[in-house]
């Protein structure tokens, strides 16, 4: 969903008017991490679900964690249609991180757009679980200058993406006292629950789909499943910064992450 900007206030940010989310900075200690004990950036090449598998993963039933055998190709056979790692090219961005720190200590979410799915990592590098998101209608990997100013109804088709790039994260709150999590602010794009905006969308539909073209469909925003934001998403990004590092769909990925040709 697009995330017009609300006005700052007193240090935090509050929400204006209806549909508006409002951000909230908050400073409780960093989640408790669980150091690694594998490397995911070199898990092989990812293997598919199953489609009934793949419906409980999106519907958030099935959640893959870190802390599971399943952990990145790490699997038995006997539960290999449950298997989930990353793409070629998010795995290319994870040894950059991983050789780089990156990420500075905090925990990251990487975002492949061309897969329509989100990997999250605590901030000592450790996987804790990826599933489908829904992303902007439209491909392209930057966000039309000014649309966080602009109402939803002003966006275009061709308008709704989601930016790609490195984007610090912050926690945030909307009027009614959801938590989000704001990729970038000035142009109204966060990470929240999925949505059912209009019936029509079949939002939690798209979601649950194994075609990549289904799951886009908001305005920009990246939206999750319920499950797993509340297991993976809030208790990491919802009270401390983060880093979201969103891969193109349109451009070449050197253009957004140089540094991580190498890898």
């Amino acid at each position: 969903m697009h995330e017009p900007m609300a006005p700052k206030t007193m240090g935090f940010f509050v929400a204006a008017s209806p549909g508006w989310q409002g951000k909230i900075r908050a400073t409780p200690p960093l989640p408790v991490h669980v150091s690694p004990d594998h490397d995911p950036a070199r898990a092989p090449a990812r293997p598919a679900l199953t489609r009934r598998q793949w419906g409980r993963w999106a519907t958030g039933a099935l959640v893959l964690t870190g802390s599971s055998p399943l952990a990145w190709g790490g699997a038995p056979s006997s539960a290999r249609d449950e298997e989930w790692t990353a793409s070629a090219t998010a795995r290319q961005l994870l040894r950059w991180v991983a050789a780089s720190a990156d990420n500075r200590g905090m925990p990251f979410v990487v975002i492949d757009k061309p897969e329509a799915c989100a990997h999250v990592f605590s901030g000592r590098g450790q996987w804790l679980g990826s599933a489908p998101v829904l992303l902007g209608l439209a491909t392209g990997d930057r966000s039309v200058p000014g649309i966080g100013q602009r109402p939803v109804a002003q966006v275009r088709p061709h308008e709704r993406t989601t930016p790609a790039g490195r984007f610090v994260t912050e926690p945030g709150q909307n009027l009614q006292g959801e938590d989000i999590v704001w990729i970038d602010y000035d142009a109204a794009v966060s990470l929240h629950r999925v949505r059912s905006a209009t019936a029509i969308e079949r939002r939690l539909q798209r979601l649950a789909s194994p075609r990549v073209r289904e799951r886009r469909i908001s305005y920009g925003c990246i939206n999750a499943p319920d499950v797993f934001y509340s297991q993976h998403i809030a208790p990491y990004f919802g009270q401390v910064p983060g880093v979201a590092y969103v891969l193109p769909d349109s451009e070449p990925f050197a253009t957004f992450f140089e540094a991580a040709r190498a890898y």
